[in-house]
């Protein structure tokens, strides 16, 4: 076995034609690092293959072979490279800390063993052994080893495939969320790399989740076809472009989203029947229940819809604009049941157990429970994430319902801020908006969305574009979810607000059926679950 053939330049390059170059299917270094390292520093290599008696030897300093033999080894490959830099005092100035090189190798000797989790490493530092993994194969036990017991215990996992992309990994709860982006592994095709795109979807996925201003802790390992993915951007390949990146955005962020939702769901398991928890009604209770109520306060600016007749109106002496009436007026008019009788019913799954009122707190949090659990309901957020779901699925079928402004409103806007309502234009009027130009960098605002009813429409416009501009192109998913929340937001119910039992029901039985209850668009928790067992834990009956 001639060992010295892999100290030349490229003689370990996979890459045999130019057309190889454009779907690199290997890490696509050049073939020479053996080759670069070997030419300033002390290095040996012993190698034996499988089937031979002997393995060999080579010697090489500064670049100049000092020796090569036969020897008797184990299989395998061994290499040693010591006195780094001993003859480029230039370069071997620049070298950081003993403490901070050590860091860089731990940090690469991680990201390899979990790219390979088939493969046992073992990372020696000082001569005391850092880092051991087992080769079992499993992502899991690799991260059992790297990062301990606290995270390993915390994450979920991730999984999303499609013709031409899949995406595999695991992402962390709320738990071990950090002020860094540390604990970020991204692989593509089993290389670890650092990509803007990815990063940004997959935070932007926790944005519902976790808490602002933290950086979520995953490790995604994404393969796709090599042809659309270009290595050929940084020295050290850390870095790759994609042909479609508006695609993998949104295919990396739908993943995560969807995984941390169903997990959430997860944790309210639905393990009772609605009878347990509600008395037989009787027949014009029932119907009462059936009638559509909408929670909203007319001096909220928020519109009832034509076919949804609400419950409550505003009392005439009520002095607070944000106070709802205690006893509501409800009409049995035969039109009203026949409407009722022939409207089509949608066919909703609950996502958490039907709820007995307790009462609110503070005006602000409502108090309920089931047969083993208390929940403690943000009125504010689960109003605000109600209207967030139902303007978005009106958003997606196109029967946004705007109202017009009686005098509309003029804004003189900078170049920038101009610019960047011309690039998302599409998006405002699929959200609603009439907005015309009036040259100068001057718009006209004249229809907005019904259901901001009479909001500060300069500032809310300036929010929104804020949002974009943060964002960047209002073509994403991502910046049509931050300006809708924005927009819910506005419209909810406030804090410090009373609210009557009656639409303490109505607002926990809507949050019930949404496609995601538990969070609102901002990432603030809805909804909160405390166990008989958690409770008893806390007044010290258990241990």
């Amino acid at each position: 076995m001639d060992i010295k053939k892999a100290f030349m330049p490229h003689a370990t390059s996979k890459i045999s034609t130019v057309e190889d170059l454009d779907k690199i299917s290997t890490l696509g270094f050049r073939g020479e690092a053996l080759c670069s390292i070997a030419s300033v520093s002390n290095t040996m290599l012993k190698s034996k293959a499988e089937g031979f008696d002997v393995g060999n030897e080579i010697i090489i300093s500064g670049g100049a072979l000092k020796e090569t033999q036969e020897i008797g080894c184990n299989k395998g490959t061994t290499i040693l490279v010591e006195d780094l830099f001993f003859n480029v005092p230039a370069r071997k100035k620049f070298l950081k800390s003993p403490s901070r090189e050590a860091a860089g190798i731990s940090d690469i000797v991680t990201r390899l063993s979990l790219a390979n989790p088939d493969i046992s490493f073992k990372f020696f530092k000082n001569g005391k052994k850092a880092l051991t993994t087992y080769g079992t194969g499993k992502v899991m036990d690799v991260i059992r080893c790297v990062y301990g017991k606290n995270i390993y215990e915390n994450i979920i996992p991730v999984e999303k495939h499609s013709d031409v992309i899949s995406i595999f990994g695991y992402i962390g709860n709320s738990e071990i969320s950090r002020g860094s982006r540390n604990n970020q592994s991204i692989f593509i095709n089993k290389r670890y790399v650092k990509n803007k795109s990815i990063t940004s979807a997959a935070e932007q996925a926790f944005k519902s989740f976790l808490t602002i201003n933290k950086f979520p802790f995953f490790i995604l390992f994404i393969d796709i076809f090599p042809e659309f993915v270009d290595v050929n951007v940084h020295p050290a390949k850390w870095e790759v472009k994609f042909s479609d990146s508006r695609m993998v955005f949104k295919f990396v962020f739908d993943a995560i989203h969807e995984a941390l939702r169903e997990s959430l769901k997860d944790s309210f398991t639905i393990d009772l029947k609605e009878d347990d928890l509600k008395p037989k009604k009787t027949e014009t209770e029932i119907k009462e229940v059936q009638i559509p109520i909408d929670l909203r306060s007319p001096n909220e600016g928020i519109y009832v819809e034509k076919n949804e007749p609400g419950l409550f109106k505003k009392s005439k002496e009520s002095s607070n604009k944000n106070e709802f009436v205690k006893e509501p007026k409800v009409s049995f008019t035969a039109k009203e049941n026949a409407v009722s009788k022939n409207k089509p019913e949608e066919t909703r799954v609950a996502k958490f157990p039907p709820l007995r009122i307790i009462g609110q707190f503070h005006s602000t949090y409502i108090i309920a429970e089931d047969n083993s659990n208390l929940y403690m309901i943000d009125q504010h957020a689960a109003h605000e994430k109600i209207l967030f779901e139902k303007y978005k699925k009106s958003i997606q079928k196109g029967m946004v319902l705007s109202q017009v402004l009686i005098t509309p409103v003029v804004m003189e806007l900078t170049i920038k801020d101009y610019n960047c309502f011309i690039e998302n234009r599409d998006l405002f009027k699929k959200t609603g908006f009439n907005i015309e130009l009036f040259g100068n960098n001057t718009i006209s605002i004249r229809e907005v969305p019904m259901i901001l009813g009479k909001p500060d429409m300069k500032n809310l416009f300036m929010d929104i574009l804020d949002n974009l501009k943060n964002m960047g192109s209002g073509n994403t998913w991502e910046v049509k979810y931050l300006s809708l929340a924005t927009l819910a937001c506005k419209a909810a119910i406030k804090a410090n607000s009373s609210i009557s039992e009656i639409e303490m029901n109505h607002l926990i039985e809507e949050l019930r059926f949404i496609d995601d209850p538990f969070n609102c668009p901002h990432g603030r928790p809805t909804i909160i679950k405390l166990t008989l067992n958690d409770l008893e834990k806390k007044f010290k009956r258990i241990q």
